[in-house]
């Protein structure tokens, strides 16, 4: 019979041994409080080429001696197969890889680590996914329709693939960005600024009507300089006597000589691409006198001219365009290089050295580790050019990204977590979910390039409401684990786990026999694939004891279908369970 998805075809008592089983117990990984060892520091890693030892020497340094200052024990170092899972998920966004595991664990154990990062970092998924992650940001989920995102994803993933002659460099990367002209089938990064236009104003000093530029000032501050200019728009800051009102629309005043001819995007599912392409240039006409208003609350109505968050007022070279000028001063200050090693940061650790918000510096977001912040910071930006790779490599070599997430009793309270003495859990982002799904079950549609994104599309579709909102917020699935693979299981993933011929779980069927042994070696096979990791002999006695236990219990007329239907359960519950949708 049919039953709900959780039970697709019924098996009268094997699914509900290994379903309820799994859910309850797949959590092998997840935090459980332990006693803290003293702990001698595992013999460093050898770093692939000796890359970044310097930096990941100044990271590791600077923790341990937090650590010690505070009493605090660091968790254990995460096993291997947590780490694969870990590194893959954090650098190119899904799980690993069967074949990709055999290879990581052939190559030398204090080598294999650095060695699997450096793949990662070559792989094409590399810049497909944080091409993805940035889109997001840049353009918020629901702030663009699906053709200006993927102009946009473009755009950034070819400025983020490396080659031969080229390096990205992050800060030319925003300054393209900041001041990109053009149309947008041509020139994906002006969906940036149309995404964030405003409201159409009229000034008498304006020849012709522009855009308020308000959503983009707060949007370029934010990503950019990790400082929330928003609150300051109608006020001055009330908790960071650093921002003032003066402050907003002085940055402003930099970007109010945007043009957009064709008018302000909607978000639009409309075939008609013609009336879905929009330009972006910076016209000379518009605010000649380089003065925006602004009101205070008192109702005085002040002007300002193009001012830097410092003070410092506009400087242009010949030629230059204030958007142009703009782009100089954001990617040379300080806080460009601090906001992007602090938004990393946070992306492999769970939270950044901010107390708070990732992109909210000042006096009332206090930074854990003001002075490894800067100097991170300023080798990145100073000695290694800006390069988003040489980052990653810093932090995923570090001794703290390599520890597990299961607490001791130094560790384990909120306030310990700015210790980075343990790893947290991090929910998978919808993108991350889809892609391990995918890779998971080997589902026929995740093989065929269109198949998969139009899959894609409508998955993401589902979770949006869930995952962001329209102010570029990430947030977590509120509700449990099932309810989230239920919004997204459809179809596809029914039969990939169900084909009998394609798919994680029939190749099982076909490479195993049904012997005691062999029946293990299944098992292992399944949790492989889904967490990337074996399970425990504990794990694995449970299982097939239930499986005993069933068999025993009920009249098995197709020993054949009980196989195929056991295998199947099984896997469905693996990936119903915490241990799949956390990265850990």
């Amino acid at each position: 019979m049919k039953a709900s998805r959780l039970g697709r075809h019924a098996r009268p008592l094997a699914i509900l041994a290994c379903f309820s089983f799994l859910l309850l117990h797949a959590g092998h990984n997840l935090p459980a409080q332990t006693k803290a060892p003293t702990q001698e520091p595992p013999p460093a890693d050898i770093l692939a080429d000796g890359v970044g030892a310097e930096q990941v020497a100044l990271i590791n340094d600077a923790i341990a001696k937090a650590w010690q200052e505070n009493k605090i024990e660091p968790s254990q170092r995460c096993s291997d197969h947590e780490f694969i899972r870990r590194a893959t998920l954090d650098i190119i966004g899904r799980i690993a890889t069967v074949p990709e595991i055999e290879q990581y664990l052939k190559d030398p154990a204090r080598e294999r680590r650095s060695r699997l990062i450096e793949r990662l970092l070559a792989m094409p998924e590399y810049a497909t996914y944080w091409a993805n992650h940035w889109t997001i940001l840049l353009l918020t989920r629901r702030g663009a329709d699906k053709l200006h995102q993927d102009q946009m994803r473009v755009w950034l993933e070819d400025k983020l693939t490396e080659s031969k002659d080229h390096v990205p460099a992050w800060d030319r990367i925003v300054a393209e960005i900041l001041t990109a002209t053009g149309r947008t089938n041509e020139n994906g990064a002006v969906n940036f600024t149309l995404a964030h236009l405003g409201e159409l104003v009229k000034e008498s000093s304006v020849d012709g009507e522009g855009y308020d530029m308000v959503p983009l000032t707060s949007r370029v501050t934010r990503l950019f300089l990790g400082i929330r200019t928003q609150c300051v728009q109608c006020h001055d800051h009330p908790f960071n006597e650093e921002m003032g009102q003066h402050q907003f629309w002085g940055l402003n005043a930099f970007l109010r000589q945007v043009e957009a001819p064709q008018g302000r995007p909607g978000v639009t599912r409309q075939n008609n691409l013609a009336a879905r392409q929009h330009e972006i240039r910076d016209n000379a006409n518009l605010n000649p006198r380089s003065l925006v208003p602004y009101e205070r609350r008192s109702g005085v109505l002040l002007y300002i001219d193009p001012t830097f968050l410092d003070g410092r007022k506009m400087v242009r070279k010949p030629g230059q365009t204030r958007r142009q000028a703009l782009a100089d001063r954001i990617t040379r200050s300080p806080d460009f290089a601090r906001a992007h090693v602090n938004r990393m940061w946070a992306h492999f650790f769970g939270r950044g050295f901010s107390k708070d918000a990732v992109d909210d510096f000042g006096e009332h977001n206090p930074l854990s580790h003001p002075v490894l912040l800067d100097r991170l910071a300023g080798d990145w930006a100073h000695r290694y050019g800006h390069n988003p790779k040489e980052l990653i490599r810093w932090i995923c070599n570090s001794r703290p990204y390599h520890l597990s997430s299961i607490a001791n009793p130094s560790n384990d309270k909120p306030e310990d977590e700015a210790y980075f003495a343990r790893m947290l859990l991090k929910p998978m982002s919808p993108e991350q979910l889809f892609e391990s799904l995918m890779i998971a079950t080997q589902a026929r549609a995740g093989q065929v390039e269109d198949r998969k994104a139009k899959l894609s599309e409508e998955w993401l579709d589902k979770l949006i409401d869930n995952f962001g909102d329209d102010e570029g917020n990430e947030r977590s699935f509120s509700g449990t684990v099932v309810q989230a693979l239920l919004l997204m299981h459809g179809k596809e993933i029914d039969e990939a786990i169900t084909d009998k011929k394609h798919g994680t779980v029939a190749t099982v069927l076909k490479n195993r026999a049904h012997s005691r042994l062999a029946i293990r070696e299944a098992i292992s096979d399944l949790f492989l694939a889904a967490l990337n990791r074996p399970p425990t002999r504990d794990e694995l006695d449970k299982i097939q004891d239930r499986r005993s236990v069933v068999l025993s219990q009920t009249k098995i007329r197709d020993p054949s279908a009980f196989v195929s239907a056991f295998y199947q359960d099984l896997f469905w519950a693996i990936l119903n369970s915490n241990e799949f949708i956390l990265n850990h």
